[in-house]
């Protein structure tokens, strides 16, 4: 199985930008993974909240292969422990899917077309953080995810 996380919109944080890389090099070890980055619409201002979702679907939904499952990163999705979380992947990796996609949407979430493609929704937090926050802890929790599989000692309980 591979990984592919889809983001809108790039981060402009230096140090999150090498904390995001230093968690996708540590999960080489363990899976394909890779962190695709869809631009910023250019002229958001000259368009409503729902253009803007119905834009950014079509860009996400481009990105996606017919295999592929669709997972998106939003606030009204299933809440994990690590250790849930974990043998979520581990599911998902026995299921024999080619390839889960994760996506974190622009500011205002996702369209309703995406919404209709995906096969579930993840929430990280019940609080609200930023879309580039967002990108670091997702890699780092599928990190530790894999290390909790290998029953390696980064997780404790």
């Amino acid at each position: 199985m591979k990984i592919k996380l889809l983001a809108i919109g790039k981060t402009d944080n230096k140090q999150l930008i090498a904390l995001i890389d230093e968690y996708k090099n540590r999960l080489k070890h363990y899976i394909k993974f890779e962190l695709e980055i869809i631009p910023d619409i250019k002229n958001v201002k000259n368009l409503s909240e729902i253009q803007q979702k119905e834009k950014e679907g079509e860009l996400i939904l481009s990105k996606l292969q017919n295999t592929d499952n669709l997972v998106l990163l939003d606030d009204k999705g299933k809440h994990f422990t690590s250790i849930e979380f974990s043998k979520y992947l581990q599911k998902k990796m026995n299921s024999g899917i080619k390839q889960l996609v994760l996506v974190i949407g622009g500011p205002y979430g996702f369209s309703d077309a995406v919404y209709k493609k995906s096969i579930g929704k993840i929430s990280l937090s019940k609080m609200t953080f930023s879309h580039q926050m967002i990108r670091l802890f997702i890699v780092e929790q599928l990190y530790r995810g894999f290390t909790i599989l290998k029953n390696e000692p980064y997780h404790h309980e």
